[in-house]
């Protein structure tokens, strides 16, 4: 299903807001770390590191920090399996009370179908990443354009 571009964005870009809670606009963000790889399978342990050492540096919740390298293993090991992207960039920011991670690719963003059927396998060893994603996120979005695809998951502190 196509759906028209959100008023004012760039035209065949196509957003798909995964929960609206997000956090306010006013807030001053922080930039914490930025890194862009390979898009490889041994690339997705040195940016589940990663999250870590900043979930560490800025002392975060031992949940919070769960939830942010969840995040980053599913959302990079997506670009990896299905983007054809040969990079992927991280990007992870913080105000007072959310820390938003970032995962762009530059590979070819087509919209996915509804789930193949309701008895999926949940045991399933993959197929969940987006929904682990959501799971822990207080907000997620996918934009996706013909440069690629950006999704960012924030997490309430």
């Amino acid at each position: 299903m196509t759906r028209p571009s959100p008023a004012g964005a760039p035209r065949g870009t196509v957003e798909t807001p995964r929960r609206e809670l997000a956090p306010a606009p006013s807030r001053t963000r922080r930039l914490l770390a930025v890194s862009a790889v390979a898009a490889t399978p041994c690339s997705v342990p040195l940016l589940r590191r990663l999250a870590r050492s900043v979930a560490r540096r800025q002392r975060l919740s031992e949940a919070a920090e769960e939830a942010l390298t969840v995040i980053v293993t599913e959302l990079a090991t997506n670009v990896v399996l299905h983007s054809g992207s040969p990079d992927l960039a991280v990007m992870f920011e913080a105000d007072d009370s959310f820390v938003t991670v970032s995962v762009r690719d530059g590979g070819r963003w087509q919209p996915r179908s509804a789930p193949r059927c309701e008895d999926a396998d949940m045991d399933a060893s993959f197929g969940r990443g987006l929904a682990l994603v959501e799971a822990y996120a207080t907000a997620t979005s996918v934009r996706g354009s013909a440069e690629g695809t950006l999704v960012r998951a924030t997490i309430a502190l």
